[in-house]
């Protein structure tokens, strides 16, 4: 268990400072984009693509960081209105349903990672594996924070030993 908490916390570490360094990149080119086009009547050939791919990588990483944070949305008024054994139970489900989800995710946007090596993007002609890998290291990283929190759900601490 300490090992899956070590290697989340350096996850989310990176994840975060890659969320900031995507959104920072965003708005630096946007702003550069909006001006050339309305300013000076052109615009650049690679603005577009850089700033989609860098708001596909914001988005998985940020959405991986805050998950580990607890800024997802959740619906608790079926698990609050339930008796608590029965709520254990929906919980324990919930976090099921979660690892599934996240693992064939993973596995999803792993496939498309490795089907779109060949592909290049039209602009700047970037491996569209690059924007793709936003898929899978987002949802791996999404995968094992739900994997620790699960663990901790079912009573296991730090040491890996029963609570």
């Amino acid at each position: 268990m300490r090992v899956l908490r070590k290697l989340n916390d350096l996850a989310i570490r990176i994840g975060s400072w890659g969320t900031i360094f995507f959104m920072a990149l965003i708005g630096l080119v946007i702003p550069y984009e909006v001006v050339g086009r309305y300013v000076f009547g052109k615009m650049t050939i690679w603005s577009g693509e850089v700033s989609t791919y860098s708001l596909a990588w914001a988005s998985m990483l940020g959405g991986a960081v805050g998950l580990r944070k607890g800024y997802q949305v959740a619906v608790t008024a079926l698990v609050d209105a339930v008796p608590q054994a029965t709520a254990k139970w929906l919980r324990c489900g919930g976090y099921l349903f979660s690892l599934f989800f996240f693992g064939v995710m993973f596995g999803w946007g792993l496939y498309q990672t490795v089907y779109n090596f060949r592909q290049t993007s039209p602009a700047i002609g970037l491996v569209m594996s690059v924007p793709y890998a936003s898929l899978p290291a987002g949802f791996l990283i999404m995968f094992l924070v739900t994997l620790e929190e699960f663990l901790l759900f079912l009573g296991l601490d730090k040491r890996g030993n029963e609570a």
